[in-house]
């Protein structure tokens, strides 16, 4: 009971939250770049890290299989938050949900019109909210990748997807024309977890929220 296990993601986030764990006493033993390892030692016994899909990160803390875990805002607003205790925004995989059309695409008459539009987007729910909010008429395309390309070649009339710099959308020749909300990392606990071992995951919560103030 003693014994915790942290969800992550390789890639940004797990850069990110590095320098978080290193300030809660916690330093992987392996890189997660170059390990084929999905359970990573770290220089704590009774604390292990598990990497898995970001996506698939608050669904291995809701079932407990973690206790905690760093998930992007936009994971968590596709997968909901039963089951999790979200207390702390970590400031960190900082980007934006934006609504992006094809240059010269006039979104704002096509929205003031009532024109159905048709939106290609991996985060089907926040879109769905969005547009709904809006009293704006969609039909939502599922993809999982290369979304700027769906508009391109007649699948949407936009998209809906997460920009950091913007040079993607630009090299497509896309422009963004909403901000959909501010995205950035969560940390996530398992409600029951924090019951039963909150002697031991306090002081990383603590920890974590000191290193983010500073």
């Amino acid at each position: 009971m003693n014994d915790i296990t942290i969800a992550l993601s390789k890639g940004r986030i797990f850069e990110d939250t590095a320098p978080l764990l290193k300030a809660a006493g916690i330093t992987a033993l392996d890189d997660p770049e170059s390990s084929r390892k999905l359970i990573l030692s770290t220089n704590r016994a009774n604390v292990r890290l598990i990497i898995v899909r970001a996506s698939d990160v608050p669904t291995y803390v809701q079932y407990g299989a973690a206790d905690l875990g760093i998930a992007g805002k936009d994971v968590l607003q596709e997968h909901g938050s039963s089951g999790l205790y979200q207390p702390l925004d970590l400031n960190i995989a900082r980007c934006r949900m934006m609504v992006a059309v094809p240059e010269g695409f006039d979104y704002d008459a096509a929205v003031r019109q009532g024109a159905r539009l048709r939106i290609a987007t991996k985060y089907v729910q926040t879109a769905r909210e969005h547009f709904a909010d809006k009293g704006v008429h969609v039909d939502l395309i599922k993809l999982y990748g290369s979304m700027e390309l769906a508009p391109l070649v007649g699948l949407a009339d936009a998209i809906v997807d997460l920009v950091s710099s913007g040079n993607t959308l630009k090299a497509n020749n896309l422009v963004a024309v909403e901000e959909i909300m501010p995205i950035s990392a969560r940390l996530i606990v398992n409600q029951a977890a924090l019951k039963l071992k909150r002697d031991i995951i306090q002081p990383v919560l603590d920890a974590f929220s000191e290193a983010v103030k500073e």
